[in-house]
C-alpha cells in the first residue's frame, strides 16, 4: 500500500511513519517544512532514525507549495493520506494567528483539494480535542456543542468543515480524528510532559499553569497509531471520533508521577496562575471509538512514562 503522512517529523507523524514502515508491504513517503515552533533537534532525530527504514522516503516541503505537493501526489499517487501536520499551540496562537491560518486553514484547503483530484482513496485528519473548549459534562461525546477558546482550536474546527465539505459525493473516504492530550517517546519538548522532565533533570522549579488545577485524559502514541492503521483497512461508520483513554488525572499528580519513575527530587512547584485559552479539564468518551473498533486496549499511564522517560534519558534532547 501506498501512504503519505504530512508533519512526519513531528511527534505523532514520526510514530506514524515507524508504526506504517514495521510492514514491509507499505510504501510511505513523509513530508513536512521542518519549521522552528520548536527546536528542530529533535524533529532532526526522528528523521534521522525513520531515514534508516527502506520503505520510507522523506520530502521537505510546505504545504503552501501546491505545485511541488501537487505534483508529488499526482505521481506517488497514494492510497490512503494521512494529515497529521499542523500549527500547534494555544498560547502561540494569539501571538502570531497568521501562522495558524496558513499552516491549518490553508494547508488542508491544498491538500484536500489535491487529494480530491487525484483521487485518494482515504483521507485521515488529525483534529484536536480542544475543538470542545470547557464543558461542564463528562466524558465529553463527539455530539457535545463546541466551544473553541483559542485561534488553534477553532482552525481545526474550520479544518473539520473543510474536509468534510471537499469529500462529499467524491471518490475519496474521509476520517476525522479528535486526538486527546497524546504522549510518548521523541515527544515534543514544548508540551509539559517533557518541560516537566527538563526541569527535574536540571534541578529547575516546575511550574504548573492554572494553578495545577487541570485535568488531562492521556493517550500513549502508540495506541493512537494503532487505530490510525487499523482505519486504513476499514474507514469508521462514524466519520468523527475521539481517541482517548477516557480517563483524567490532575496535573500535580502526574508532575508527582514523573517524578517518582524519573528518580529525582523535585526542587519546587511554583503556580503560574490561569492562563488564557488553555482548557481546565479534558476527559473524552471513547464509546463510540469502541463501537467502531472491537477489544481497543489503552496504554496504562504510568507504563507510558515508564517508556517515555527510558528515552528521554538516552537521547538527552
Amino acid at each position: 500500500m501506498k501512504i503519505l503522512v504530512t508533519g512526519s517529523a513531528g511527534f505523532i507523524g514520526y510514530h506514524l511513519v515507524n508504526g506504517l514502515t514495521s510492514n514491509i508491504k507499505n510504501t510511505v513517503i513523509g513530508i513536512d517544512s521542518v519549521n522552528g515552533y520548536y527546536s528542530t533537534k529533535v524533529k532532526k532525530l526522528r528523521l534521522k532514525i525513520l531515514k534508516r527504514k527502506k520503505n520510507f522516503t522523506f520530502k521537505k516541503i510546505n504545504l503552501e507549495n501546491t505545485k511541488k505537493l501537487g505534483l508529488l501526489i499526482k505521481n506517488f499517487q497514494p492510497d490512503t493520506v494521512f494529515h497529521i501536520a499542523g500549527q500547534p499551540g494555544v498560547l502561540y496562537s494569539f501571538k502570531n494567528p497568521l501562522s495558524y491560518k496558513k499552516n491549518n486553514i490553508s494547508a488542508t484547503k491544498n491538500l484536500s483539494l489535491i487529494c480530491k483530484k487525484y483521487k485518494v482513496k482515504k483521507f485521515i485528519f488529525a483534529s484536536s480535542s480542544s475543538v470542545y473548549g470547557d464543558q461542564k459534562k463528562f466524558p465529553i461525546k463527539e455530539s457535545f456543542k463546541k466551544k473553541p477558546k483559542n485561534y488553534y482550536a477553532k482552525t481545526k474546527l474550520i479544518c473539520e468543515d473543510i474536509i468534510k465539505k471537499r469529500f462529499i459525493n467524491s471518490d475519496t473516504e474521509y476520517m476525522i480524528y479528535r486526538f486527546f492530550t497524546v504522549f510518548g517517546p521523541l515527544g515534543r519538548p514544548d508540551m509539559f510532559i517533557h518541560k516537566f522532565l527538563n526541569s527535574i533533570k536540571k534541578n529547575k522549579n516546575i511550574l504548573l499553569h492554572n494553578n495545577g488545577m487541570n485535568y488531562r485524559d492521556f493517550t500513549y502514541v502508540d495506541d493512537l497509531v494503532k487505530i490510525l492503521i487499523k482505519t486504513m483497512k476499514n474507514i469508521p461508520t462514524d466519520k468523527i471520533l475521539n481517541i482517548c483513554r477516557s480517563k483524567t488525572i490532575k496535573t500535580t499528580s502526574l508532575v508527582n508521577l514523573i517524578n517518582k519513575i524519573y528518580g529525582n527530587n523535585i526542587n519546587k512547584i511554583i503556580n503560574t496562575g490561569f492562563v488564557k485559552g488553555e482548557m481546565l479539564k479534558t476527559h473524552g468518551s471513547n464509546n463510540l471509538l469502541k463501537k467502531n473498533f472491537k477489544n481497543l486496549k489503552f496504554t496504562k499511564i504510568d507504563f507510558g512514562l515508564k517508556k517515555t522517560i527510558a528515552v528521554f534519558k538516552k537521547f538527552n534532547y
